[in-house]
């Protein structure tokens, strides 16, 4: 843990910087995390990352989120191309009724 403290200015108060190049955290976070993404392929599932590179941790995050992501629009999509399979039942029901209406007024003007 690297700690410093300066005074930016001799109006302020101090402002104290403290980081480590060792961050066990993200460590932690990753462990805790192991997610499973069943709608990808085996080939672009996220690898568990090398937790002493910080550079690995951070990719293995990004292909998290954008597995996530990729669930989320998939969804999305599926919902989407639910509701529109219903509108076109609609759509078809709508012009079963407008053919049925005019066949009606046809009879109708027929008997009057």
């Amino acid at each position: 843990m690297i700690t410093s403290t300066r005074r930016v200015s001799p109006d302020k108060s101090e402002v104290r910087i403290a980081f480590s190049l060792d961050s066990t955290q993200d460590r932690n976070d990753v462990a805790e995390l192991s997610p499973n993404f069943p709608d990808l392929e085996q080939r672009l599932q996220p690898v568990p990352p090398c937790t002493a590179l910080r550079e690995s941790v951070h990719v293995y995050r990004e292909h998290c989120k954008m597995a996530r992501e990729f669930h989320q629009v998939k969804h999305d999509i599926a919902m989407l191309e639910e509701r529109k399979r219903k509108l076109l039942a609609e759509l078809v029901e709508d012009d079963q009724v407008a053919i049925e209406i005019a066949r009606l007024e046809e009879e109708f003007d027929l008997l009057t």
